[in-house]
C-alpha cells in the first residue's frame, strides 16, 4: 500500500447529515473540511465511489455504502499515483469500524448524533 497522507474522514448520513469528522492537519481549520465534505454529497450521489474532486493540494474521494451512508476522506496530494486498490482499502478499513460501532445494539441508525465513541475514533486513526 503506497503512503496515503490522509488530512480528513468524514461519515455522512442518509440524510446529509454528519455523522463524524476527524482532523489530521491541525493546520487546517475544521470548518473547512466540513464544507468539503458537504460539498462531496451531491458528487458522491452522481458519481458513486471515486476520486470526487480535486482542489489545489487536495484530492476528495467517496464511497457509498447500499444504505446511503457516504465516507469521504480528504488526501493531500503527493507526489506519487494513488492506486484504486489502495484507497478501496482505506475505505474497506472506514466501513469496517463503522458497522462495528453501528453492531452497537444502543446506536440508533437513524440518529443524526455526533459519533462519539474513543474506539470509534482509535479505528479510524488506525486508518
Amino acid at each position: 500500500m503506497a503512503n496515503i497522507n490522509i488530512s480528513c474522514i468524514a461519515i455522512i448520513g442518509k440524510q446529509n447529515n454528519p455523522l463524524f469528522i476527524m482532523n489530521f492537519h491541525p493546520s487546517h481549520p475544521d470548518l473547512k473540511y466540513h464544507y468539503i465534505a458537504h460539498t462531496s454529497c451531491d458528487i458522491i450521489e452522481e458519481r458513486g465511489s471515486s476520486i470526487l474532486f480535486s482542489m489545489e493540494d487536495l484530492s476528495v474521494y467517496g464511497y457509498m455504502t447500499n444504505t446511503k451512508i457516504k465516507f469521504i476522506t480528504v488526501l493531500t496530494v503527493p507526489d506519487v499515483i494513488i492506486k484504486d486498490l489502495d484507497m478501496k482499502n482505506v475505505f474497506r478499513k472506514i466501513h469496517a469500524a463503522y458497522v462495528n460501532y453501528a453492531c452497537n445494539p444502543f446506536y440508533e441508525i437513524d440518529s443524526q448524533k455526533m459519533i462519539k465513541s474513543k474506539k470509534f475514533e482509535k479505528e479510524i486513526e488506525a486508518v
